[in-house]
């Protein structure tokens, strides 16, 4: 992975490589989690927040073997468990990845994901499941449509130019913090 050789957070330029945290929300996803954990940590990432909604099944047992921090989001919901996430990535995190557990994100793509960041060339970086190959029949018919619809109301409305709207993303940690603030009276 590169080195971080810009400004990151206000912080001095460093050459030192960046701290990714990676969170996984999570709910009944024993099967796939810990291939899943040991992926991304193969990827330089320097921690793995695996935020489960109430889980039935083995998967905070699993996850935590593969080598990830479990916290357990007693509400269920999307949103709670990626804020319950972002509150306990470390503070030191330079970039957040957020992938979802069930295998369906290429973990081997996270420092394709992160290098524009870690270049200065992005704030925020979305991965793409309609860009490059695909098994067939990955994606339904109506999950092809809302990410060109998606893809196209962000480019009319905010001049954003996405082709998806995937769960696969990193943020520099600064900018999600600063994000939070500006969004709520909560901040991280």
């Amino acid at each position: 992975m590169n080195e971080v050789t810009h400004e990151i957070g206000g912080k001095r330029p460093s050459r030192r490589p960046p701290i990714v945290s990676a969170i996984i929300p999570c709910f009944d996803e024993e099967t796939a989690i810990g291939q899943v954990v040991t992926a991304v940590l193969a990827q330089n990432v320097s921690e793995v927040v695996v935020v489960d909604g109430g889980s039935r099944d083995r998967t905070t047992e699993r996850a935590e073997a593969a080598g990830a921090r479990v916290i357990v989001e007693p509400q269920r919901g999307y949103g709670r468990a990626i804020q319950a996430g972002i509150a306990a990535v470390r503070d030191d995190s330079d970039i957040v990845v957020f992938l979802d557990g069930d295998g369906s994100d290429p973990a081997e793509f996270i420092p394709d994901l992160v290098s524009p960041i870690v270049a200065g060339q992005a704030v925020f970086v979305l991965g793409s499941r309609i860009r490059g190959s695909r098994e067939p029949g990955s994606l339904a018919p109506q999950q092809l449509l809302a990410a060109h619809v998606g893809g196209l109301l962000l480019r009319l409305v905010y001049g954003a130019n996405f082709t998806d709207l995937s769960p696969f993303r990193a943020i520099r940690r600064d900018e999600l913090r600063r994000l939070a603030v500006s969004i709520s009276p909560f901040s991280m």
